[in-house]
């Protein structure tokens, strides 16, 4: 046998090579192992861009917090988010604390910029879902934690915010979660301190003086240099004689049993903490003996398989409460390393995913993306394999708001920006262009964008203005996909998600682009249905394609929805599925645009987008392709104009279907001397009342489902906020003075309702919107919309 030997210094280097990419893998599991990409998401004016101001500067990001009514926040730096005093785009920034990095994305609350949560849900590992201790759950609550569930965001951790304020109710609130079924197994690991001193118990002053943590058993009490942490005696005899609070403090006697059953109530869903609280002694102090050391690993497990949701509280605009935040976020909250998001392994091949693009005057295009596997280099040339396009990341940013840092390297669950990418939109997936099997990996998840509610046309100013106002759209798009453009009967419509959403985008198309234009008059996009009997047909298409002949066969079944079922909103809510059963991918989640069933899909995409009779788009459809084959030699593009003149025959033949419009569910907290008018204008505006509530206090809804059991569960005493506990106790006329009115609407009446209800309620009413989906019209009102389309 011929044994060849290599030079020693050939070995040496081979071996040093060897040890240098292990050292640079475990410098990477580590880096990813230490690493949160967290979101905070609520309803509009909980306080998120609050914390995340107290979050930087409780990390030492600030020396002074930014101010929400000043527009002196990091987060919000866009003027018409100073000028309003609201979040209207997601922002993200890197955050060290302690041996961790936060990647933190502060998101819009309210629902008309609903993308930006779509976005950031799909690339967080956990998510900080703040809920305002006075209001407690809300709809647009309810509504971003459809979007983590649409995501699977694997751990959540609640912030009960703003326990300062009067009428605050941690007992309230945490009802508030089982009345709306958010999670069956809230715990709650820290509880306030309204008051150190036992006088303002009984008064009901309201307030926030410190937390205790019931998991590390101290107590973190606010003062002027910040709040300090006082360890609690660990046992009953001492923490009766404890200095911190006084003989008569009503707290003193309950922080026992508070965490007694916090930890029963884990020992319940951990068999492992069980064993161990079976082991210990029958005495008071039991259970204050168990370190938090033995308890964190239990908590985190049972986090990581989300069978219970984490609470902690606090205030952040008085900074309380924050650090243990930051705290319970390392010690529960999900890193890349515990999620398989990719079916690549995370040590090789790279693969990331665009979740969000924008455009700046200065650097060009700007896309956010999350490693999901791999190294990024800067230089690197990148697949795009949703568009088939090769992109170059010429440089790589960590972005700190909206100031940026370059960097040379985006490691392993890391969130950054690329510039230089021409062709990339949310949602794309990215490989190495050169790796082994990039043109066969697997797209990643899609995000798909809410469905338009609103719309109105753009009118350019000059028919020289027509090119630029085109270009602005497009770009516009690319940065916004819930921003929906297109022609109809020669006028240029643009779709959006709300009113607010469209005069965004209008100032953004001026300030942005310098476009020069105006917007017509605002109407709700509307949707025409399908109610017909099962319609099956084989039908050919024949076209002349460069002087040659291309046949087409196609056998699909039309037919509407079953009840229950639930279209898939990349399909615009219809269901389109092969001759298994199995849904076909829409034309935006299509790995290879160039495949014969890639064109097909666009082109029944491109029907059901605008109906044969209404021009509306279609919803409501479940379409099965049972087979479909091309002539020899045509090319497979022949495939969607085949597709699109089938489908669109076969809605001619059937005919109209019923229309739907868009409804909302209107909360309007109004006084009881106004009440009357505000409810005689709801109905007259085709509304129906739901629901008059005494005051705004959290709980459950009589057209809410049935509430989460109680059984088991520790349920913080009311007094724990004694201005709540008084308030809800005391039914006099002076407390109760407001009403809650909830009702669903159309949305097409309550376009000017902000006016609407100014006028009727002197400039004291509030009210809040959410979407409540599309609903089929009556045979009065479809003639009406038909009319205003211009089709009657």
């Amino acid at each position: 046998m011929l044994v060849t030997r290599r030079p020693v210094t050939q070995c040496l280097h081979a071996v040093q090579n060897v040890t240098r990419r292990r050292a640079s893998t475990q410098n990477h599991n580590l880096q990813a192992a230490n690493t949160r990409n967290i979101a905070l998401v609520a309803h509009i004016d909980s306080g998120k861009t609050t914390l995340t101001e107290s979050i930087l500067l409780t990390s030492h990001y600030l020396s002074s917090p930014g101010s929400v009514d000043t527009g002196s926040t990091t987060t919000d730096f866009l003027p018409a988010e100073r000028e309003r005093g609201i979040t209207i785009q997601s922002a993200s920034i890197p955050v060290k604390w302690k041996n961790y990095t936060f990647n933190l994305v502060d998101t819009p609350g309210h629902a008309d910029f609903g993308m930006e949560v779509e976005s950031a849900s799909r690339v967080v590992d956990g998510a900080v879902v703040l809920l305002d201790s006075v209001e407690g759950v809300e709809a647009q609550t309810k509504g971003v934690w459809r979007q983590l569930d649409r995501y699977k965001v694997p751990t959540r951790l609640m912030f009960f915010n703003k326990l300062d304020r009067p009428g605050a109710s941690l007992h309230s609130s945490y009802l508030s979660l089982l009345a709306n079924r958010l999670h069956p197994q809230p715990v709650v690991l820290t509880i306030p301190v309204s008051s150190f001193d036992s006088k303002d118990y009984s008064s009901a002053e309201p307030g926030i003086q410190g937390v205790v943590d019931l998991v590390n058993w101290d107590v973190w009490k606010s003062s002027d240099e910040g709040c300090i942490r006082i360890p609690l005696p660990k046992s009953a005899q001492e923490l009766a004689e404890h200095s911190l609070f006084t003989r008569s403090h009503p707290l003193l006697s309950h922080l026992i049993l508070a965490r007694t059953q916090l930890l029963e109530s884990l020992g319940m869903h951990s068999e492992g903490l069980f064993d161990h609280l079976l082991a210990l002694p029958h005495s008071p102090s039991a259970y204050l003996s168990i370190p938090a050391a033995t308890i964190i690993p239990y908590l985190r497990e049972l986090t990581l398989r989300q069978e219970i949701l984490p609470i902690v509280c606090g205030s952040a605009l008085k900074h309380i409460g924050t650090e243990l935040l930051l705290n319970y976020v390392g010690a529960l909250l999900a890193s890349p390393s515990d999620v398989q998001h990719s079916m690549v392994p995370q040590s090789e091949q790279l693969q990331l995913l665009a979740w969000k693009v924008t455009w700046d005057k200065r650097r060009g295009w700007m896309t956010f993306v999350r490693v999901y596997s791999g190294a990024l280099a800067r230089g690197v040339t990148l697949l795009n394999i949703n568009r088939g396009q090769r992109e170059r990341a010429s440089k790589l940013l960590l972005l700190y708001a909206s100031q940026p840092e370059e960097t040379d390297t985006l490691p392993f669950g890391c969130i950054g920006v690329i510039l230089g990418f021409k062709h990339t939109r949310t949602g794309d997936t990215l490989v190495s262009a050169f790796g082994p099997s990039a043109s066969n990996t697997m797209a990643l998840q899609e995000i798909t964008p809410p469905p338009a509610v609103i719309s109105a046309s753009v009118i350019p100013h000059s028919h020289s203005d027509l090119q630029p106002v085109h270009e602005a759209l497009s770009s516009l798009t690319r940065t916004d996909p819930s921003t929906r453009v297109e022609e109809q009967d020669g006028q240029l419509l643009i779709h959006g998600l709300g009113a607010l959403h469209l005069e965004i985008v209008e100032g953004r198309l001026r300030d942005e682009w310098g476009a020069q234009f105006q917007l017509g008059r605002r109407r709700v996009s509307y949707r025409e249905g399908y109610s017909f009997a099962e319609f099956n047909s084989h039908r050919t298409w024949e076209t002349q394609i460069g002087g040659q002949l291309v046949t087409a066969n196609i056998s699909i079944t039309v037919k509407a929805f079953d009840s229950g079922e639930v279209g898939s909103s990349s399909w615009g809510d219809n269901i389109v599925v092969d001759h298994e059963g199995l849904p076909l991918p829409s034309p935006e989640s299509t790995s290879d645009s160039n495949t014969p069933l890639s064109y097909l899909v666009q082109g029944l995409h491109s029907t059901l987008s605008n109906s044969y009779h209404t021009g509306l788009p279609l919803s409501h459809l479940h379409i099965t392709i049972h087979s479909y084959n091309l002539s020899t030699s045509s090319p497979p593009s022949a495939l969607a104009g085949a597709s699109s003149h089938i489908l669109r025959e076969i809605l001619g033949e059937t005919g109209m279907g019923p229309l739907m419009e868009p409804y909302v569910r209107v909360k309007v907290e109004i006084s009881e001397e106004h009440i009357g008018k505000v409810v005689k204008d709801l109905t007259e505006h085709r509304g129906d009342i739901l629901e008059l509530e005494a005051g705004s206090a959290a709980g459950s809804s009589a057209y809410d489902a049935q509430p989460y059991s109680r059984d088991g569960l520790y349920v913080p005493p009311d007094w724990l906020t004694p201005c709540s506990a008084l308030s809800t106790s005391d039914t006099s006329p002076s407390v109760r003075l407001k009403r809650s009115i909830h009702a669903i609407a159309p949305l097409s009446q309550m376009l000017d309702y902000s006016g609407r209800l100014r006028a009727l309620s002197g400039g004291h009413g509030l009210f809040e919107m959410s979407s409540e989906g599309f609903r089929q019209v009556g045979e009065a009102r479809k003639i009406e919309i038909l009319r205003e389309l211009g089709r009657a």
